[in-house]
């Protein structure tokens, strides 16, 4: 199992490495309106998916209550963000802040960081405001607004729900080193896209 794993995880960086465009899942890409491009949104960014993903892997390292609390305040805090870019605030390094999550993220799963509850929450909802805000300026400026957010929004509740089922999966079979190193995979991922 370990060999195989070790293939699939090797293709898979392979394939990041190979087309790093797939990262283009930001602001003025696409036609973007109602609720299936709201839900795809998130999908087709790399450096979304893998922060997305990082979130649940490090909530469910974490166990708990804040197996739930944490990927529950990056989608609640994602929406404000969202709403900041939709109405057009003026949010800096909004390419950096993502990146830099992905970055960060890599880092707390490599090192299962544990914090109190609350200052995970701080630190997810900090960079869930750059991925709202990004997903957020694409909104449409019409009814379709809402069904967008809603479909961003449980996009990434999908997504973080299968970080936390495969983080508490790989615990449950005593491989959860295996967590760590996709922890090391994502952290290299926001190094590469940043040079990128």
């Amino acid at each position: 199992m370990n060999k195989l794993f070790q293939q699939k995880f090797l293709y898979a960086l392979g394939v990041i490495f190979i087309f790093p465009s797939l990262a283009m899942a930001h602001t003025g890409i696409g036609d973007t309106s109602g609720f299936m491009h709201g839900f795809s949104h998130p999908v087709y960014g790399v450096d979304h998916l893998l922060a997305m993903v990082a979130v649940g892997l490090w909530a469910a390292q974490q166990g708990g209550r804040a197996t739930w609390i944490v990927p529950g305040a990056f989608v609640s805090v994602m929406i404000l963000g969202g709403m900041l870019g939709f109405s057009g605030w003026p949010v800096v390094f909004l390419e950096a802040g993502i990146l830099t999550s992905v970055l960060v993220m890599g880092i707390l799963i490599v090192g299962a960081f544990r914090f109190p509850t609350r200052v995970s929450v701080l630190i997810v909802g900090f960079f869930a405001l750059f991925h709202g805000y990004a997903h957020g300026a694409e909104m449409p400026a019409s009814l379709g607004a809402v069904s967008y957010s809603l479909g961003f929004a449980l996009s990434t509740a999908i997504i973080h729900s299968v970080g936390i089922i495969a983080g508490l999966g790989l615990q449950k079979l005593q491989i959860d080193k295996i967590a760590r190193y996709a922890g090391g995979a994502i952290m290299l991922s926001g190094i590469y896209l940043a040079m990128a």
